[in-house]
């Protein structure tokens, strides 16, 4: 007997292993991948030229590919910690981490170093810490420990409140600096993270045609911004001027015909295109690879949203499905508003492309991002926070559980032996023969 439950072993811890790699772990995994080695190849490819175009010989043309090199090895590592450690850990840091990003933000606005116009970075040396990033992520966190709790929260806006509260508190701090492109991506996560949690598509409505209103006040209010919204609309009206990029961008993306005129050989990014390597990496893709790489790294989007959707499905509780789905959506919404800026659909707001774009804040914070859902598609669970709930609220539920359990566990003790006990023990989902009748011949 002995030996019989030894030779067993191997199989469990072998099922085991398998039960907590998912094909959507494995895709996911796979498309961040493929993401990074893109990346820095294509980073490598908009950045070089213009850097000896500029600096001729003295130029080091891959300074920006150690740097984008240096950040995807601490991103990797931001992405292992976030994929081991314990969900519940994250859960008990959250109030903490959210507190600390909106002194962050507070303090960026005084002693924060200006970059393109934007007040938003921390410059210690070579380190350059972005708040607004980490904020994003805060944000799905915070609401993700919040409403997996207390799902009553969704039932009217005005339940909604401290969540909303929070979220427009950051935002606002982000639109001082001001960095409109970051507030978007934030709003937009926030109503993602709303939707998965379960929020009603009217209070979903109402508070997309509030933000809308007050974007566009936000947006009239600044000469730029407004110029920015009507280039959007018509840039062949100041192609010198503030239309010039998004020109540029698509004749880019239009040089490059069906397979594009190969990596490495594009013009556009010879200072045609502003910030090639950041937020205008796409249109490098668009003519270096073409159609058929604009598509290709589509479908490798499209693929890293169904396996993280996937994994927001299947989570073993609320939390994780909601933080899954918030954190994909976050990707998901930065590399739509990249690519559809840089085909003219959407304002230029200085989005970069998540995972590909040079950007040391957004990509560590993309792969944090990343671990987080990998960390729910291995299982991860986090333990339910003890807090005052409303009447029928999750303690109500968890309590009926609770009984229902219990009732269940004493059902087979009522069983009948014979006949009815075996057609009982089908009624209620038992394999044929598993009654104690049948019990009771097998030990004979």
């Amino acid at each position: 007997m002995s030996e019989h439950r030894t030779a067993l072993r191997p199989a469990k811890v072998k099922s085991k292993a398998r039960r907590g790699i998912s094909t959507e772990y494995s895709l996911l995994l796979t498309a961040t991948m493929i993401l990074l080695a893109f990346g820095v190849v294509m980073v490598f490819s908009a950045s070089s030229t213009s850097r000896i175009l500029s600096d001729g010989s003295l130029a080091d043309s891959t300074f920006y590919l150690k740097k984008t090199m240096l950040a995807v090895g601490i991103g990797l590592f931001c992405m292992w910690v976030a994929m081991r450690v314990r969900l519940s850990r994250f859960r008990e840091v959250t109030p903490k981490l959210m507190i600390g990003v909106l002194i962050a933000l507070c303090l960026v606005l005084v002693f924060g170093a200006a970059i393109n116009g934007t007040r938003g970075w921390f410059i210690l040396g070579p380190i350059q810490v972005q708040p607004a990033e980490f904020a994003k992520i805060g944000l799905i966190l915070y609401g993700a420990n919040l409403l997996a709790d207390q799902p009553e929260r969704l039932r009217s806006v005005k339940e909604m409140g401290p969540y909303l509260l929070m979220s427009g508190g950051a935002c606002a701090l982000v639109l001082l600096q001001p960095d409109m492109g970051s507030a978007m991506i934030a709003i937009f996560s926030v109503g993602i993270t709303l939707f998965v949690a379960g929020a009603r598509p009217r209070d979903l409505g109402l508070l997309a045609g509030g933000v809308a209103f007050f974007g566009l006040i936000f947006a009239l209010m600044a000469p730029y911004r407004k110029d920015r919204l009507l280039t959007f609309l018509n840039p062949e009206g100041d192609v010198t001027g503030n239309g010039f990029q998004v020109i540029q961008a698509k004749i880019a993306i239009g040089s490059g015909g069906f397979d594009g005129v190969g990596i490495g050989n594009g013009v556009q990014k010879a200072f045609y295109l502003p910030e090639a390597h950041t937020d205008m990496i796409s249109a490098v893709i668009g003519e270096e690879f073409g159609f058929v790489g604009m598509v290709a790294l589509i479908l490798v989007y499209g693929l890293l949203g169904y396996a993280g959707f996937q994994i927001a499905r299947k989570a073993s509780d609320n939390y994780g499905r909601i933080l899954a789905g918030g954190l994909t959506g976050l990707i998901l919404v930065q590399a739509c508003l990249n690519l559809y800026a840089v085909m003219g659909m959407a304002p230029l707001t200085g989005i970069p492309l998540p995972l590909v774009s040079y950007g040391n804040n957004s990509l560590i914070v993309s792969l944090i991002a990343i671990g987080l859902i990998l960390n729910v598609g291995r299982g991860g669970k986090a333990a339910t926070l003890k807090r005052p709930v409303g009447r029928g609220g999750p303690r109500q539920v968890e309590r009926l559980r609770l009984i229902e359990s219990d009732v269940q566990r004493s059902r087979p003790a009522k069983r009948k032996s014979g006949a009815q006990g075996r057609h009982s023990g089908r009624r209620y989902g038992g394999a044929r023969g598993s009654g104690p009748g049948h019990r009771r011949r097998a030990s004979r």
